[in-house]
């Protein structure tokens, strides 16, 4: 039996001016589920990651995030009800320490759990702890996005929205990112990832989508994107 969403969103529009990013996606994330987004740059994967964070508001359509309606909610609260969000560049405190940029964030989850604190996030990322007293502005590429996936952690999410966090970093440091996101999903949070390394996607993820000019035109497994080869590779540009 499949399980309830945990976040869902029904029949989604949203523009940006006379541009229709999103026509009427749906889309759902179940709990520990993790899901791949995907497509070429433009096709409004990170304004779907956005607007589920409550950063971008929809012309039309429904989002629930445990049944509820959050249409309308501000980021903040949204986020206190147990959304994590890794947003593409980072945007860490770099006049903050390692440390401080953690203990800024910590909050428990929306059913009170603490299951992320710092001694959990410096166990997870060992390069932290041994930077936790570290500028951020005095960090790597890998090691600002370690922060930025622990200082996401630390509000003890039940869904986490991840965006291109492998981006531009060299390939040890994108080892270790995806490497910590198996490992955050084996501890029950539901993560839905947008990023374009399609190997590691289906390593990690249970389900795909892949948007084309705001519309879902592929979903399933990664059995599936197998099977689709062709089709697959001609919407991703590969």
């Amino acid at each position: 039996m499949n399980k309830p969403p945990l976040l869902e969103a029904l029949g989604l529009n949203v523009c940006y001016g006379a541009s229709h990013v999103l026509r009427g996606v749906d889309f759902r994330v179940a709990p520990g589920e993790t899901v791949s987004v995907l497509g070429r740059n433009g096709m409004g994967k990170t304004t779907l990651l956005r607007t589920l964070m409550g950063l971008v508001a929809p012309k039309s359509g429904e989002i629930r995030l445990g049944g509820v309606s959050i249409v309308g909610w501000r980021a903040s609260a949204i986020a206190r009800a147990g959304v994590g969000f890794v947003p593409e560049g980072r945007g860490i405190f770099p006049n903050l320490t390692v440390e401080e940029n953690l203990v800024f964030a910590a909050r428990p989850g929306a059913n009170g759990r603490r299951d992320w604190t710092r001694e959990a996030l410096f166990d997870l990322f060992p390069r932290l702890a041994e930077r936790r007293g570290a500028w951020g502005d005095q960090l790597s590429g890998g090691e600002q996005q370690m922060l930025t996936i622990g200082r996401a952690l630390m509000s003890n999410p039940s869904l986490l929205l991840v965006d291109e966090a492998t981006e531009g970093l060299a390939p040890l440091a994108r080892d270790d990112i995806w490497r910590t996101l198996g490992l955050i999903a084996g501890r029950g949070v539901a993560i839905v990832i947008v990023d374009k390394n399609l190997d590691d996607l289906k390593a990690l993820c249970r389900r795909h989508v892949i948007l084309v000019k705001g519309q879902i035109v592929f979903e399933g497994t990664a059995d599936g994107l197998v099977a689709q080869d062709e089709f697959v590779r001609s919407q991703l540009g590969l």
